[in-house]
């Protein structure tokens, strides 16, 4: 299997105080309606449309999570640790002769994509 390798962001891509998108701005709205169905001692009252920039849209977002969580009776879960993905096993050859024809992928296979250190 061919490896793809995609490079890191650069530094620079990462700003917090970047306008927000449309699409994030689609996002909060529909969080927002998320919020309205919780009890009122859980709501922000957070004006989404005063939010500005991806800083505050995620400070939003983790408020409206962690208060859902708590709606449900449970605590937000804690932040895990990421951890390295194994590669997969490689398949076993068929001796039956399956639907695939020679040389075909299986169906869902890619190409395998890892990051430059």
């Amino acid at each position: 299997m061919a490896v793809i390798l995609v490079p890191k962001p650069p530094k620079e891509a990462m700003n917090p105080d970047r306008p927000i998108s449309t699409l994030l701005r689609a996002q909060l709205l529909h969080l927002h309606e998320v919020e309205k169905n919780l009890p009122s001692r859980l709501r922000t009252k957070t004006y989404v449309h005063a939010i500005k920039t991806e800083r505050q849209a995620a400070d939003y977002i983790r408020q409206v999570t962690e208060n859902v969580f708590k709606a449900h009776g449970g605590d937000a879960p804690a932040k895990r640790k990421r951890r390295a993905k194994k590669p997969p096993a490689p398949a076993a050859p068929s001796d039956q002769g399956g639907s695939q024809a020679q040389g075909e992928a299986e169906p869902g296979a890619g190409p395998e994509v890892s990051r430059n250190p």
